[in-house]
């Protein structure tokens, strides 16, 4: 291996390199038993970044509607609170967000079928805390989705 190829590497990272070698990871969400490509896929991180801007900005609207007019940090704190209780209600009832609904996205458990509440509860606080949602493992699911054990979908 040249230095061009070892840069190049570097630069792909590590996935891509692995690729290279012959390793084969197969596609996304092929461990979980879901289709590559259509429904019941894997949901792609534009939407799923989509899907979460939307409900973030519809938070931040009831947040500014209902609570703190003027006081920019008290909206931000009362729309994260506002975020969680919707993520409880609305994936622990429908499976998904409004913004998620938007985007044809459904959050459902890795076995299929919907999540419990306790996984539900565990997944929103991650997702409020907000770093474990930017933390992806191989098959795209962000550290929230693996610890409560569920999946997103494309519906």
């Amino acid at each position: 291996m040249d230095n061009r190829q070892a840069i190049g590497s570097w630069l792909s990272g590590p996935r891509a390199a692995a690729e290279d070698a012959g390793v084969d990871f197969g596609y996304r969400g092929e461990q979980l038993g879901l289709p590559e490509e259509g429904p019941g896929s894997i949901a792609r991180p534009g939407r799923r970044i989509g899907a979460i801007a939307v409900d973030w900005g519809l938070c931040m609207l009831i947040a500014y509607g209902l609570f703190a007019r003027g006081d920019m940090q008290a909206m931000g704190n009362w729309a994260l609170g506002i975020l969680f209780v919707m993520s409880v209600l609305t994936v622990g009832t429908v499976g998904c967000t409004p913004g998620k609904a938007l985007f044809r996205l459904r959050v459902i458990a890795e076995g299929g079928g919907r999540l419990g509440l306790g996984r539900v509860v565990i997944r929103s606080v991650l997702l409020c805390i907000a770093i474990p949602a930017l933390i992806w493992d191989r098959d795209g699911r962000g550290l929230h989705d693996r610890l409560a054990r569920a999946v997103q979908i494309r519906v």
